[in-house]
């Protein structure tokens, strides 16, 4: 008779020596909520908050305090904020601030709560901070506005203004290193393929073509200086931007990286050997998850002298899902069904992809959405319905570490920057499309022989994994340690002196060893 799901056992087989991609980090971007509440939160709240974003330490039991990300996104603001209602941004929060005046002064006092958390960020040594920016400054722009007109595909900036806007980029740089947080990376242009024209956020199109020419004065400004900032282009909408279409800002990996080609970035200064591109659209169905990812890694081995990928931008946006309770991205869920769709994404995307960096959108959100971290809100009423005044949200209120931020940090609190993904595979008695989906497994090694294995269980029922004892073995008498993120577990520590673990259904697990 055959052996029933709930007790199949896989056996997990590592090959130490195969080696794939080397991490750079796992991170999370500031905009926008970061604004108001490092501006005028309690402090105590903004610290424990802060703590869950970037710690690295633990309570006296053992359990982590944070997920201890290692790259910060800070979003530099194109004036919007400035302009209030005649920004025609409806939403206040999607407003920012621009540290250049009109007349080309600076105001460095601007986006104070984001620059609480970068300081925040600093002070518990997150490893890389990374500058982004989604439109240039209104004032430079074509419409005076932070995005673009209707139908509008280029990018929105003035005639001749180019090289302003990257002296602008450079100049934000400049000032964050003189106060001791240098930026490791700048990002100038995000998903340049969509239709910014609604005016629902600051934002502007580009074409791959003034991509370059804005890499190039970059470029041109980080070296005049003395800046060793690097530059990562890309920030695609969607992946299959990246290796595909015919359009203005499409099939971005041939157009920056291919030999000959007239917009290629690979010889200017100062670039990163990157590319990047977001999750966006591309995770439901599983099959569709795992295809685009890998035509994406064929298209990355195919290019010569290929550059890395970076996942630098993802929450679920999709519509038509039918996955334990979740439909699309609206309505708020900080519960284990979420997570674990995003855990299975960043898996897919570190392992299909070889992504070498995985960001998060956004850390904070006050949405009625799966777009964050942390949940803000006023509290709940007694019929149970979160309230959102978003004028007293403003100034205090609730926050709620979800379990969406507790699965990342399965990743990003154990796999630090400069590991190896490993190859790791299992067996078991039939395996099927059906397992690969609902059992996920991945390993990381540093050059001390830590090894640190990420499983993940999507199905109702526990698992049974078998650990290669002829490879893996306990750092101490302790045993291994263990972390699981599951709906009542939020990576909580334990230790097993034993090759053989029971992984809990629906749940997330970090295993702590060493390679022998």
């Amino acid at each position: 008779m055959p052996q029933s799901p709930q007790a199949e056992s896989y056996r997990l087989s590592l090959s130490p020596q195969k080696e794939y991609q080397t991490i750079v980090g796992f991170g999370a971007s500031d905009a926008w909520r970061c604004e108001y509440v490092g501006k005028n939160w309690p402090l105590a709240k903004k610290e424990a908050i802060a703590d869950l974003l970037f710690s690295k330490d633990a309570t006296s039991a053992g359990a982590p305090k944070g997920i201890g990300l290692s790259i910060w996104r800070f979003y530099i603001g194109s004036g919007s904020a400035e302009q209030e209602e005649k920004s025609g941004i409806a939403d206040v929060d999607r407003r920012a601030q621009c540290f250049q005046n009109a007349d080309g002064s600076y105001d460095w006092s601007k986006q104070a709560g984001q620059q609480w958390f970068l300081q925040a960020a600093k002070k518990r040594n997150v490893e890389k901070m990374l500058a982004f920016t989604i439109a240039p400054p209104v004032h430079i722009s074509a419409n005076q506005k932070a995005y673009p007109s209707p139908k509008d595909s280029q990018m929105n900036i003035l005639p001749g203004k180019m090289a302003a806007y990257a002296k602008f980029l450079v100049d934000v740089l400049a000032y964050f290193n003189r106060q001791g947080i240098p930026f490791d990376y700048i990002s100038p242009v995000n998903e340049p393929q969509w239709d910014w024209s609604k005016g629902t956020q600051e934002g502007a199109g580009a074409s791959n073509q003034e991509i370059y020419e804005l890499t190039r004065e970059l470029s041109k400004e980080l070296v005049a200086q003395h800046l060793s900032t690097r530059i990562v282009v890309g920030e695609a909408g969607q992946l299959q931007h990246l290796y595909q279409g015919k359009g203005k800002a499409e099939n971005q990996l041939a157009a920056f990286w291919a030999q000959g080609s007239p917009v290629s970035i690979r010889d200017i200064p100062q670039v990163e050997k990157v590319i990047s591109g977001h999750s966006y659209f591309t995770t439901w169905p599983f099959d569709k998850l795992i295809s685009v990812r890998k035509r994406l890694a064929e298209h990355l081995s195919a290019t010569p002298a290929a550059p890395s990928f970076w996942q630098t931008e993802f929450c679920i946006l999709e519509h038509g899902i039918n996955d334990h309770g979740i439909h699309a991205g609206r309505k708020r869920d900080t519960g284990i069904n979420t997570a674990l769709y995003y855990a299975r994404v960043i898996h897919a995307d570190l392992v299909e992809a070889n992504a070498a960096s995985w960001q998060f959108w956004t850390a904070l959100t006050d949405a009625d959405f799966k777009d964050g971290l942390i949940y803000l809100d006023r509290g709940v009423d007694d019929s149970g319905r979160i309230l959102l005044n978003r004028d007293r949200l403003h100034e205090d209120g609730f926050f709620r570490a979800s379990k969406t931020l507790w699965a990342l940090g399965n990743f990003s609190r154990f796999i630090r920057p400069g590991m190896k993904r490993i190859e790791a595979s299992y067996t078991l008695p039939t395996q099927t499309a059906v397992a690969d989906s609902n059992f996920l497994v991945s390993a990381y090694k540093d050059d001390k022989n830590k090894l640190v294995i990420v499983a993940i269980n999507y199905a109702e029922t526990e698992r049974t994994l078998q650990l290669p004892a002829q490879e893996f073995t306990f750092p101490d008498s302790q045993g291994f340690e263990i972390y699981t993120t599951s709906s009542k577990e939020s990576l909580s520590k334990s230790n097993k002196r034993s090759h053989t673990l029971t992984i809990e259904p629906r749940s997330v697990v970090t295993i702590v060893g060493c390679l022998k």
